[in-house]
């Protein structure tokens, strides 16, 4: 009998190493891909809200199922958990992993998040996903939020809201003096500078305070949601433009080290998901809105009332010097507002041939809502 060669001894032993090391990485492969995740999703909103309280079910429910039960969120609505205003918080320290809400929330912690949830006269939601997604702003966006552990994924978009509801009529500025009204964001600035007293609230206690006369005004954000919260029970008049909000574009931040413990897969699945909620959030309101603004109108007589010209005008001087404000506010502000800013000119000088070109061409009459 021959004795091996020593070449030969090698070339054996590597392959039986590299068969070993093979076996290892598809045993190791397939541990990921059976290990389970239970994540909790705190939220803003009232559990199963119309629009942007579904939108959190629908991502829990596609993740559930494209992950095949891998990786399951309970979702929480605003105080089952932690309180709506309290969302950010709990993602950034570990209560819950993953949140739904809108950034202008967390202008306390991080003043330039607010372009990212609605600049008054600013960009649609149409306009904001483009920024967001082909335009630089998601890089932007979770470079802010990178010093709190969170990434953040846009997910859903509300379209351009209502001008709000109130409970005496708007003939003009003077009208708006001394109104406690509850506005967020920039748009609350805004009205603040025109004279109303600005009072922050999560939506859920929307409906007693302005029925207690608390406040005198509020926008929420739009016939669908407005009509299921019965506002039209609190207050008469019903105002459009949403100047403030020409969308809301809402936010799924994610705790950084939950995150990047997911397989590579299962984090494929959770951005892939909210993607989806994205559209579909937008879709829905579309859908709905109109439905529910008839319902308003003529079942339970609400006014529908245009915001009067001057009321427009000294918002939209008051609104460039807010957003100026903010811009200078910080280094990460300027950079966030000049990205903003060359998108919006850049696509309106298209959308003033196409989106805009074809609104007037198929409705030359203009507003004939009233």
């Amino acid at each position: 009998m021959k004795v091996k060669t020593l070449p030969v001894a090698i070339a054996m032993t590597t392959a039986m190493s590299a068969s070993l090391l093979a076996v290892s990485s598809i045993d190791n492969h397939a541990q990921a891909q059976e290990e389970e995740f239970r994540w909790k999703m705190v939220t803003s909103w009232p559990k199963n809200f119309p629009g942007v309280g579904q939108g959190p079910e629908r991502l829990a429910e596609l993740v559930d199922e494209m992950s095949d039960g891998r990786l399951t969120i309970e979702v929480f609505g605003a105080g089952q958990l932690v309180p709506g205003f309290e969302v950010f918080d709990a993602v950034s320290d570990g209560t819950a992993e993953l949140g739904h809400s809108a950034s202008y929330y967390w202008k306390g912690k991080a003043p330039a998040a607010q372009f990212f949830a609605a600049v008054p006269f600013g960009m649609n939601a149409q306009e904001m996903n483009a920024w967001l997604h082909f335009g630089g702003g998601m890089e932007l966006w979770n470079e802010l939020y990178d010093e709190f552990g969170v990434d953040v994924l846009v997910a859903g978009a509300s379209g351009v809201q209502m001008g709000g509801w109130y409970n005496k009529e708007i003939n003009s500025v003077d009208d708006l003096d001394g109104l406690k009204m509850r506005m967020p964001g920039l748009g609350g600035e805004v009205m603040n500078r025109m004279g109303v007293a600005i009072v922050n609230m999560p939506g859920g206690e929307i409906f007693t305070s302005l029925q207690s006369g608390a406040i005198d005004a509020t926008e929420w954000i739009g016939p669908y949601n407005d009509l299921a919260f019965g506002l039209h029970q609190a207050a008469d008049y019903y105002y459009y433009p949403g100047w403030h909000e020409p969308t809301v574009m809402f936010e799924a931040i994610v705790n950084e080290e939950a995150m990047a413990e997911l397989p590579a897969d299962l984090q494929a699945i959770l951005k892939t998901a909210v993607r989806d909620v994205n559209a579909n959030v937008l879709d829905e309101y579309t859908a709905r809105n109109n439905d529910a603004l008839e319902t308003l109108v003529n079942e339970h007589d609400v006014e529908l009332r245009r915001i009067p010209d001057d009321v427009l005008a000294q918002a939209r001087e008051h609104s460039a010097d807010v957003v100026a404000e903010l811009a200078e506010s910080s280094e990460m502000a300027t950079r966030i507002y000049e990205s903003y800013q060359a998108f919006q000119e850049k696509v309106e000088d298209y959308h003033a041939i196409s989106e805009q070109a074809y609104y007037n061409a198929r409705n030359p009459e203009g507003d004939s809502a009233e």
